[in-house]
């Protein structure tokens, strides 16, 4: 049976600052679906990059005192560095500026230029711009959604300040297709997600929608317009299309990567740009003709020590820095475990440190740690024997080799807090079953018992250790090197008896896989 292909994305990330937490948040998120879907056998394209054309990156540029492809150059190169650094299996990373995107946009401009909207009018016409314009968020705002500031300045709602826009401007008649979103979000109900973005989505589009404007002239930094370059793309077109443009769109043929992994299964993407990808992008799809993605996942703000991320406060954290203080595999558990995914929520160093220690060090760690360390000092370092296997055996077992399958729905549903915890608790039986059955008092009353219950937890740490690989893989792949689990019996293909662990097998001497984080007074 062929592969099942599975296409999930981030949000590409905007080049006019330095990455930061909340970006890692995102791209881990996907990291972890895409090595999830890996082990579960299935063909993944995983894909992140960077939205690098717009006013905004045009001004960064200016103030920088370098060009603007100068500037993207160097920011880009930044959150390239950042899957580097957090451990992420992207199969692409893709850049707005490449030949290929520009490609891809203009292409799609001319399917959209060519289509007849729902109301008979046609999807693309040429008119005049005036309206609040918001360079921060790349923008436009209704007069209604704006609050009033000190010297007659206006604010958008995420707090960026707007600007009167006068120019001329190509249109997409997006007011023509609120009916048509609104039957395709019936009919496709787990389209939108979390619920809350999804009934605010609907409320958006339900009160009527205005047609957007999609070209500017007042700067030159964008993709020009097919046709009639005084006009370069509205920036938000041409990021959207980064999803089909690694695809290699507008090739759509039998045999083409874009017939092999479109429509995308996943986007996610943080709760302030839901409207782009739920509202405008499903619109200018349905203009071009092209099939909408499956879901789109918006998940909450991540606060630092209770307080938003802002430049005034310095409060933003680098992924490197997360890493040095916490340690890679361990920061990767840290965002996925705190907050349920679709929430807002706070990371704090004080819970990271507590969940260091309890989840990781005195959790898997310590099961790990002193289970292996019986079977090197009790079985001469070898995998011990079974025998026939009790009750609690059995059911500790069946726990283990069925814990993908409980997984998966939580991966499915982007729950990542939810499937830690469901590995947490076979973490927590694995712990009462040695308590339980004391293997080190078992080496004097009752060797073969005792070589029995250190079977069962080393099967057990190794089911556990696969299904962990998506959030720590370089952690479990040492867990699994010590369990002389061979690279190609470590996917959920492996979970079950016939592929466990071989009696005999030799193990090397057990190393710690979590150290506690201990902090000296007044640090």
């Amino acid at each position: 049976m062929s592969a099942q292909s599975f296409f999930v994305t981030t949000p590409i990330y905007y080049v006019n600052d330095q990455p930061h937490i909340g970006h890692a948040y995102t791209t881990l998120a996907a990291d972890v679906t895409a090595r999830f879907h890996r082990l579960a056998g299935d063909d993944v394209f995983f894909l992140t990059g960077t939205d690098e054309h717009g006013q905004k990156v045009a001004q960064s540029a200016v103030a920088a005192g370098v060009t603007p492809q100068e500037f993207t150059d160097r920011v880009s190169g930044n959150f390239r560095a950042l899957t580097a650094s957090m451990n992420f299996s992207n199969d692409d990373f893709i850049r707005t500026t490449e030949p290929r995107n520009i490609a891809a946009a203009q292409a799609l401009w001319r399917a959209m230029a060519q289509a007849t909207a729902p109301d008979g009018q046609p999807a693309l016409y040429l008119g005049s711009y005036s309206g609040w314009y918001a360079v921060r968020d790349e923008a436009f705002y209704d007069p209604a959604e704006l609050k009033d500031g000190p010297d007659g300045q206006k604010f958008a709602p995420s707090g960026a300040q707007v600007a009167w826009v006068e120019e001329p401007s190509y249109f997409f008649r997006l007011s023509a297709y609120g009916e048509a979103l609104l039957a395709f979000y019936e009919s496709n109900p787990d389209f939108i997600a979390p619920t809350s973005r999804r009934n605010e989505v609907i409320s958006f589009v339900k009160g009527g929608l205005r047609d957007l404007s999609i070209s500017r002239t007042s700067f030159p930094w964008g993709v020009p317009v097919p046709g009639d370059e005084k006009h370069v793309m509205y920036v938000w077109l041409d990021a959207l299309v980064n999803y089909i443009a690694a695809l290699g769109y507008p090739e759509t043929g039998a045999g083409t990567a874009y017939d092999r992994y479109w429509p995308a299964d996943l986007h996610l993407v943080g709760k302030d740009i839901v409207r782009f990808h739920t509202v405008y992008w499903p619109a200018f799809l349905m203009a071009a003709g092209l099939a909408q993605p499956k879901r789109v996942f918006a998940h909450g703000w991540l606060t630092i020590e209770g307080q938003k991320m802002s430049k005034s406060l310095g409060n933003s954290i680098a992924p490197a820095q997360l890493v040095d203080t916490y340690g890679l595999d361990q920061a990767r558990y840290l965002l996925m475990a705190e907050v349920p995914f679709g929430n807002d929520g706070d990371f704090s160093h004080e819970t990271a440190v507590r969940r260091v220690n309890a989840d990781l060090a005195n959790g898997i760690g310590n099961l790990a740690q002193r289970t292996l360390t019986l079977i090197q000092k009790n079985c001469g370092a070898v995998i011990p024997d079974r025998q026939e296997f009790t009750e609690q055996d059995m059911n500790l077992l069946a726990r283990a080799y069925d814990l993908h399958r409980s997984v998966a729905v939580d991966i499915d549903r982007q729950m990542f807090h939810e499937a830690l915890r469901a590995i947490w608790a076979v973490i927590g039986e694995g712990d009462a079953y040695i308590d339980a059955n004391a293997p080190w008092a078992l080496k004097k009353t009752d060797p073969v018992r005792m070589a029995t219950v250190l079977f069962v937890l080393a099967e057990t740490l190794r089911c556990i250790g696969i299904v962990l690989q998506p959030f720590m893989p370089d952690t479990m792949s040492k867990l699994l090197d010590q369990l002389a689990t061979p690279p190609d019996k470590r996917s959920f293909s492996s979970l079950n008896a016939a592929d466990g662990l071989v009696s005999g097998a030799k193990l090397p001497a057990p190393q710690g896989l979590f150290p506690r984080i201990v902090e000296t007074a007044g640090a």
